[in-house]
């Protein structure tokens, strides 16, 4: 049996190494193709992180992922526009109920909840290496993100003095506009296997969400990650981590808005600690999103034990 997944390498997904790990270790195959790639490949489950799916000739078991909202701006009509256009699939995947709502399917298709997870080597990583940044900040740098604020603080600002590692991809434009600081460093893409290795070079981790819709009811997996190794998060509050702290624990260091308390002195004096992660492994992500039911009712001799 073969599971294509299908995506346009714009956004970073951490989810398609861990599904191929998982079904890699059910002795299923694997293959992770761009859109214009899918007739290459005789593939039983196409599996479609959106974006949109066109159709065509269904040769295979559809499921559709929704990852997240689209992203402003005009969102509500790209996801209008998204759900008119792509074909009908045999299983959809949301996020969470925010994502599912944002698109309103009417029809009968069945659906579940994947949540994001966390690779279980961030749980094995040594949190004893050697610092060689202040900070890091890893994800998305699109510039709906609105992380120039949090970077002129370190250009010009309070934290002037202090390292800041971006890890990320498409950021050309930003190392650019900020050459002449020696405090800022860019690196990446990197592999899955080496993203816990740069966060735990750094003194403290960055997790930088703007308080507006989608971003503020959308899981990170920075956090997620940071939280995992146990490096003290500074972060931006907004409605998905308040939500969070209240179930899962854990003592952050709170952005204002205007950025006025971002300095070394309250970061340094905080008391951090750290949420209970057990819920929060790929595999029960995996494991509790309804997708293995779906495909085991298709194929009755697939078997996940």
């Amino acid at each position: 049996m073969t599971i294509a997944f299908i995506h346009p390498h714009k956004a970073f997904l951490p989810e398609v190494d861990a599904y191929c790990k998982f079904f890699s270790d059910h002795q299923i195959n694997t293959v992770v193709l761009g859109p214009k790639e899918i007739a290459t490949v005789e593939a039983d489950v196409e599996w479609h992180f959106m974006g949109t799916d066109k159709g065509g000739k269904k040769t295979a078991v559809k499921i559709h992922e929704y990852a997240s909202a689209s992203a402003p701006p005009f969102n509500d009509k790209k996801d209008m526009i998204k759900k008119i256009i792509t074909a009908k699939p045999d299983y959809r995947l949301f996020l969470n109920e925010y994502v599912r709502k944002q698109f309103d399917f009417k029809d009968l298709v069945p659906f579940g909840y994947r949540d994001m997870g966390i690779d279980l080597s961030f749980f094995q990583s040594n949190n004893k290496k050697e610092k060689d940044f202040d900070f890091i900040y890893t994800g998305s740098i699109n510039k709906e993100r609105k992380i120039l604020k949090l970077i002129k603080c370190f250009a010009e600002g309070t934290m002037r003095q202090k390292s800041l590692l971006i890890l990320s991809k498409d950021y050309k434009w930003l190392k650019n506009k900020f050459k002449s600081c020696k405090n800022i460093f860019f690196e990446g893409p990197v592999s899955q296997n080496e993203v816990s290795d740069y966060i735990l070079r750094s003194r403290f981790a960055i997790n930088f969400i703007i308080d507006k819709e989608p971003f503020n009811q959308q899981t990170s997996t920075k956090f997620l990650e940071y939280a995992a190794l146990k490096i003290p998060i500074i972060s931006t509050e907004y409605e998905w981590i308040k939500k969070f702290q209240i179930q899962y624990g854990g003592e952050y260091f709170y952005l204002k808005n205007d950025l006025s308390n971002f300095n070394w002195n309250e970061i340094a004096c905080h008391p951090y600690s750290f949420p209970q992660l057990t819920e929060w492994t790929w595999e029960k992500q995996i494991r509790k999103s309804g997708v293995l039911e779906f495909l085991q009712s298709t194929y009755p001799e697939l078997l996940f034990t």
